[in-house]
């Protein structure tokens, strides 16, 4: 094997998944959809819950979507991630995951691959959704959309990684829902995507502490400062940190002779 047989099998993997995205519009639209929603609509809900409604000037009353927004960026990621997770279990049922794995490149290169494409099937949604915010008035530094690039790739990469590592465990279809909002919601609500650490010090150290451990907040972070032209280092090394643990489980997980796959009797 040379490394012209690593590149066509990389670009193969991430071509199919794209296709297969272009191919799924419901799935485009459905990523935006929760986003949107939040923004648009949830949002006004809790700005008038913090008092912000009450005849504020325009400055406060843009302020909690101008925050909200790299958590929706983040949430995007998120629903990406366990969207292609779920398209594992499909793959893996249908028997198309089996064939994948048989070929004789690592297999850590393969999931690799596999998450590669997936990043830049949610880098490319969350810059749409950001294109629409701009239209709603949201709008960040114009060399910010550059330099959250780094962050997009980062952050989906954990989440995905994460949505890999859940792929490992779940063997059916069926039961992928409920595993999905075990996951989801929980690391969403209990994070910064919506409120700041402060404010949910104010109310529980508990939900502090929570959402202070949560690599999606740090990922929310990242996302959050580089959008705005600024580093966070400590978000950086936690959610690049929570990749690697997440990525290694995984192929961990999906190694036939050591994995979770032998051990419930997987295909």
């Amino acid at each position: 094997m040379n490394i012209l047989h690593y590149w066509r099998a990389m670009w193969g993997i991430i071509g199919r998944e794209l296709w297969r995205f272009v191919r799924q519009r419901e799935r485009f639209i459905s990523a935006l959809v929760r986003p949107l929603v939040w923004l648009f609509i949830f949002a006004a809900g809790f700005r008038a819950s913090l008092g912000l409604a009450i005849t504020p000037p325009y400055e406060t009353y843009i302020l909690y979507e101008v925050y909200i927004t790299p958590g929706l960026m983040g949430m995007i990621q998120l629903f990406n991630g366990m969207q292609s997770s779920l398209s594992m279990v499909y793959d893996r049922e249908m028997g198309s995951m089996r064939i994948l794995m048989v070929c004789p490149l690592p297999r850590w290169f393969l999931l690799v691959s596999k998450l590669i494409a997936g990043v830049s099937v949610s880098v490319l949604q969350v810059y749409v959704f950001l294109v629409i915010a701009w239209f709603y008035e949201i709008e960040a530094p114009l060399e910010g959309y550059l330099y959250v690039l780094p962050a997009l790739i980062v952050s989906g990469a954990m989440l995905g990684a994460l949505g890999l590592l859940l792929s490992s465990f779940i063997k059916q279809l069926e039961n992928f829902a409920g595993v999905m909002n075990f996951v989801i919601f929980p690391m969403f609500f209990m994070s910064t995507a919506l409120y700041p650490l402060w404010k949910m010090k104010e109310s529980s150290e508990w939900l502090h502490y929570f959402a202070f451990y949560n690599p999606f907040s740090q990922a929310v972070e990242l996302i959050r400062f580089s959008l705005y032209g600024e580093f966070n280092l400590y978000a950086a090394v936690y959610t690049l940190s929570a990749f690697f643990i997440f990525m290694v489980i995984a192929v961990f997980g999906y190694n036939p002779s050591k994995g979770m796959m032998m051990k419930k009797g997987g295909r």
